[in-house]
């Protein structure tokens, strides 16, 4: 006889031990909170909806003028989506993907492509084809010259949030379990075992076993999910909590809370988006948004920029100064700047009409904006004159 066999039958030989090896403990699982997705909708929707204020414009020279684009990129690109919403998406698909392709319908609508096959030549133009919309497949060939594509230049954001969240995901599930563990809810049963628990069926064809596993499931159900429980008493079942009579300390969740920015700062600096913005936290807003400006939003003006003139403008029209210009985008509130307007307006680098272009506003048609004025009242400036009295003080 061996030990364990020995130990089987002493277990046997006590019925309550027997018949409770065939009850179901309480074991409820909590899924993990899916961070990755948590992180990369944080700070890629800050840039989408960050770039979906962008207006556009086409100028020639120091002038603008209409085109049939007009609607298109600035009110309605296609048939199912705003422009602030298709270009949120655009630059979404940008980032998350590291390349994005729009289409144009015979229409004229902007389709951004979910799926697509690149054909690359080492000089003839590159095409796509099995280009996909909304589960609808193309079969015809799209030219490079013909379609909106953008790259970006950094991997694949989702192979960068995978390597990072395996890092991660372990660790935050190790705290998220301590911390269900330390505020679980423990109790014991006591169930007097002088009643026969055999294989028995009553009239309902239920054992005395499965009867008291269902009351047991209706009782811990009670104390789950209800805030005042009221339960029968019996003499041959009891219950006792142990939960608030055992000394256990709490964990905080400030350390999840933690691990979330801290996911959600790497990848915001992945994209070069300041942490502070990603965590919507007011510290150093201003200097926060310049960096911001700097160092993601001035990249994708200039690449959909570049993009938008090769495509939408040949060489004859790019040669007479024909150009597409994307503004608006943290566009700075004017009467914030009004004294750096009045300096440098006030001596003479600059004038009225080139203020009003940096902010993204039309110029003027007076002849006097586009004079350069100097001294502290404003007065157009002059060559070889002789300044009057109050000029001189």
């Amino acid at each position: 006889m061996t030990v364990f066999s020995s130990i089987l039958d002493v277990l046997k030989k006590n019925s309550e031990i027997e018949w409770m090896f065939d009850l179901d403990f309480i074991n409820d699982t909590s899924q993990r909170v899916y961070l990755k997705k948590m992180a990369i909708d944080s700070v890629l929707n800050l840039v989408g909806r960050t770039m979906s204020m962008s207006k556009f414009q086409f100028r020639q020279g120091k002038k603008s003028y209409a085109t049939d684009w007009d609607y298109i990129l600035n009110v309605r690109p296609n048939k199912d989506m705003s422009a602030a919403t298709f270009w949120q998406s655009f630059f979404y698909k940008l980032m998350f993907d590291n390349e994005v392709l729009v289409i144009v319908s015979d229409d004229n609508q902007l389709l951004i492509a979910d799926d697509f096959f690149r054909n690359e030549y080492a000089v003839y133009e590159d095409t796509f084809e099995n280009v996909v919309v909304k589960d609808y497949e193309f079969k015809r060939v799209f030219p490079m010259s013909k379609v909106i594509y953008l790259e970006y230049n950094n991997e694949e954001l989702a192979k960068f949030t995978d390597g990072l969240f395996s890092d991660y995901g372990e660790l935050f599930g190790r705290i998220l379990e301590v911390s269900m563990r330390n505020n679980q809810i423990r109790g014991t049963v006591s169930i007097d075992d002088t009643a026969t628990f055999n294989d028995k069926r009553d009239a309902n064809g239920k054992t005395r076993v499965e009867k008291m596993q269902e009351f047991m499931n209706k009782l811990f159900k009670a104390f789950k999910t209800s805030s005042v429980a009221i339960v029968p008493k019996s003499k041959n079942f009891s219950y006792d909590e142990y939960t608030n009579k055992v000394g256990s300390s709490n964990q905080s969740l400030k350390e999840l809370d933690d691990m979330k920015k801290s996911l959600i700062s790497d990848v915001a600096r992945a994209i070069g988006v300041p942490p502070a913005l990603a965590l919507s936290e007011n510290a150093e807003l201003s200097d926060n948004l310049k960096a911001f400006k700097k160092l993601c939003v001035d990249e994708l003006i200039k690449k959909l920029q570049d993009e938008l003139n090769a495509k939408l403008l040949d060489r004859y029209e790019y040669r007479k100064g024909k150009r597409v210009r994307i503004f608006g985008v943290l566009q700075p509130d004017i009467f914030d700047l009004a004294t750096s307007i009045e300096k440098l307006t006030g001596s003479g680098p600059f004038t009225f009409n080139d203020i009003l272009e940096e902010l993204g506003r039309e110029r003027s048609d007076d002849p006097l904006m586009d004079e350069q004025w100097i001294t502290k009242n404003f007065e157009l400036m002059k060559g070889g004159g002789t300044d009057d009295k109050e000029n001189q003080n």
